[in-house]
């Protein structure tokens, strides 16, 4: 195994419901290291250049008006296999479709509100990361 880093963000659904502290605990007993951790409002701008990969995808508008409704919570992670690990560990985008006891299982409203996101590849990660960090 290889150690890695990724991007990790709490959503402002979940930072508006006040699960951060809840959320934070499950990375940690995760045995994931906080390398970096700041509390963010992104503007729309922002939101459309961070998730510049969905351009043309019929979702994009509503989550660009998601992600910069409210403070998000971006986390810089480190630790074995981090970025395949943190992805079993979030769940399904769908909280109805997320093992029990993974986080979106566990605090997401629903697939808009979905509490998290994460870098989904090695390539992901090293765009995201050098976003907020």
């Amino acid at each position: 195994m290889a150690v890695e880093e990724t991007l990790f963000m709490i959503k402002p659904d979940a930072v508006a419901a006040r699960k951060v502290g809840l959320i934070l605990a499950e990375i940690e007993k995760a045995g994931f290291e906080v390398l970096g951790m700041k509390m963010v409002r992104l503007t729309p701008e922002d939101a459309r250049r961070f998730y510049a990969v969905h351009e043309g995808k019929p979702f994009l508008e509503e989550l660009v008006q998601f992600m910069s409704s409210g403070p998000a919570v971006p986390c810089r992670l480190r630790r074995d296999d981090a970025i395949l690990f943190l992805r079993e560990r979030i769940g399904a985008t769908d909280p109805k479709e997320a093992k029990p006891g993974t986080i979106r299982a566990l605090y997401a409203e629903s697939k808009g509100k979905n509490a998290v996101h994460a870098s989904d590849s090695p390539e992901s990660a090293r765009t995201e990361i050098p976003f907020f960090f």
